[in-house]
């Protein structure tokens, strides 16, 4: 199934004067829940269901502790995870602390199989939705 997109025209915020162009909007095909991934797995291989949700729920608890621990947790070519923060800045470092980090975020970083995966999707081009097309006409009357 390919990856559907719809153009969005924009801005260039920090260049306003710039005429707007087009750019593709990826388009969600809906959701799939941990239980729906566990019952494909199911499928290709002889693990049950039952046992894949056990081993993902593991997953699940361990991975975010590790993170907090402050590892970066590596899955092979399936990629990383990893912990970034955001914080104000403070005019020396004797006077940063960590009350100025406001938030901390995780990222990932994806590996070969994951990169390969995504560069070799097909892509469908489809109109916008109804909601966006409402939304886009909103900003052009402020």
């Amino acid at each position: 199934m390919p990856i559907e997109y719809s153009l969005a025209e924009r801005g260039n915020p920090s260049k306003p004067t710039e005429p707007k162009k087009f750019y593709a909007a990826a388009r969600s095909q809906g959701d799939t829940t941990v239980r729906g991934i566990a019952e494909r797995i199911n499928q290709m291989s002889t693990v049950s269901t039952i046992d894949v949700m056990a081993v993902l729920e593991a997953f699940f608890q361990t991975v975010p502790q590790e993170l907090a621990d402050g590892r970066i947790v590596r899955f092979g070519d399936f990629g990383s995870f990893f912990v970034t923060l955001q914080s104000e800045g403070a005019a020396t470092e004797k006077e940063f602390n960590a009350a100025l980090i406001s938030n901390v975020k995780v990222q990932f970083r994806p590996g070969k199989l994951f990169d390969q995966a995504m560069q070799g999707a097909a892509l469908k081009k489809v109109s916008p939705s109804a909601e966006s097309v409402a939304r886009a006409a909103r900003r052009k009357t402020k």
